[in-house]
């Protein structure tokens, strides 16, 4: 049976301070179409900025999970995302007046409790997932982490986590199902050890930590005037016990409540993937930078998927977007290397590039004499030129730049190019361009049959 998708029935508002900058926030969560996924709103910014709710635009992961679009940031929205995701609603507009989502509590339960108060609506539309068909991988082998989410016909999670604690120990936590979200795991507070406050303090964080939204877990005994001296430091009077374990005995809601935040977090930095997964997640000590990593990945390879559907089409009697005198301007090749004879269609993202090939080839003189195959390396050349030309048309006066790639990765041949053939060249960008860096994902067809695909990072710099 197919699933629809689900939005709330109402708006509803929420007030609180957020956890580092202890900012007064009022947050409003309202129904959205079909499709639209979550977008946060910046009420309190000019133009009420918009930014969409996706791994391409996470800006920040050192204490939460910050994104940046348009001009504007929103952070910590990790426990905001943990709720939606985790009671299944597929589009949410969420308007923030203040840069930092509140804390509310240090974990997704009160947002899951007013959005189930408010109510939820199915809509007409059927729900759209990522299925996961391969094993997706990310992994930090100096730190220890491995995320790797595998083919499946459902979302569960598995998590450890290891901090060297004598007072955690290892943790385990699992979600099998995400119906047991609300029970299980929304409820979990983030955690933080004792000697962290100060360092977090210098920083300029924390400022709207409280005792009753975070866990403080005390990896030793210390005089008490050194708690005295941070609870000063933090103006949080009446933090009084000192033994090794959880600060002022609060009582921790599951003997695993750490592990179980770090699972919530995952459910919401996955939330950036932008459609609900069917996979199992196992991760080994995550966190918001591997987190957000992994829902990269996972888009990238989604893209990739909706790519393949959509096969250009190329109609010789339509004028070139590019020319090849257009392209000799934007690009330093010449013969024989300039392997792009014309651009069909070029937008911020996408570009099309045809390459005819002729027996006057000059490599097919020695690849080979009696059977003409054009060389791997160089349809891997063309695709490069290609993607030069969508990176360069995305900067002002491109002639000034050159593209070098940097990097060539899951590179596969699936068909042999001949004398006679035309191949059509497709670039698509998989992450925007930051930094002079930027990555694309290509494929080279022949007519409908795709011969070569693979993944690209560039840099583009300024010529000398």
């Amino acid at each position: 049976m197919s699933e629809k998708q689900r939005t709330l029935a109402k708006e509803i508002s929420l007030n609180g301070k957020g956890l580092h900058t202890g900012i007064s926030v009022t947050i409003t969560f309202k129904p959205a179409p079909a499709n639209h996924g979550y977008k946060f709103c910046r009420v309190d910014l000019p133009g009420k900025p918009i930014i969409d709710a996706l791994a391409e635009n996470v800006a920040d992961t050192s204490r939460g999970t910050t994104l940046f679009q348009n001009n504007a940031s929103v952070a910590t929205i990790e426990h905001v995302l943990a709720a939606l995701h985790g009671l299944m609603i597929d589009n949410a507009f969420i308007e923030l007046n203040g840069p930092e989502a509140p804390i509310m509590g240090g974990s997704s339960f009160a947002f899951v409790k007013a959005i189930k108060e408010t109510g939820i609506i199915e809509l007409k539309e059927e729900r759209n997932y990522f299925t996961v068909k391969q094993k997706i991988v990310f992994s930090d082998e100096e730190h220890g982490i491995d995320l790797i989410v595998y083919p499946d016909d459902h979302l569960s999670i598995n998590v450890l986590i290891d901090y060297n604690s004598k007072i955690l120990g290892n943790q385990y936590a699992i979600l099998d199902s995400i119906d047991d979200f609300e029970e299980e795991i929304s409820k979990s507070r983030t955690f933080v050890f004792f000697h962290e406050l100060e360092p977090l303090h210098k920083m300029g964080l924390i400022k709207g930590g409280e005792i009753d939204n975070a866990i403080v877990i005390l990896e030793k005994e210390v005089e008490q005037s050194e708690i005295d001296r941070i609870a000063k430091l933090l103006n949080r009077p009446g933090i009084s016990t000192h033994t090794a374990g959880i600060l002022n005995n609060i009582e921790l809601r599951y003997p695993n409540e750490p592990a179980r935040h770090k699972l919530l977090d995952i459910m919401g930095d996955l939330a950036l993937v932008g459609h609900p997964i069917k996979g199992k997640v196992v991760a080994t000590r995550p966190g918001h930078y591997a987190n957000t990593r992994l829902a990269k990945l996972m888009r990238q390879e989604m893209k990739k998927e909706l790519s393949k559907k959509d096969i250009p089409v190329y109609d010789p009697s339509i004028p070139p977007v590019l020319t090849l005198e257009d392209i000799k301007k934007r690009l330093p090749h010449r013969y024989p290397f300039l392997l792009v004879d014309k651009v069909i269609s070029l937008d911020e993202n996408t570009v099309v590039g045809i390459k005819n090939v002729t027996y006057n080839e000059p490599f097919f003189q020695g690849h080979f004499p009696d059977e003409p195959i054009m060389p791997g390396v160089l349809l891997v050349e063309a695709l490069a030129q290609a993607g030069g030309l969508l990176v360069l048309n995305n900067i002002d006066e491109p002639e000034k730049y050159s593209t070098y790639f940097l990097k060539i990765d899951k590179l596969k041949f699936k068909h042999k190019v001949v004398p006679g053939d035309t191949i059509i060249l497709k670039m698509e960008l998989i992450e925007p361009l930051r930094r002079g860096i930027v990555a694309m994902y290509g494929q080279a067809y022949v007519g409908n049959t795709l011969v070569v695909e693979g993944e690209m990072v560039a840099q583009i710099i300024k010529n000398k």
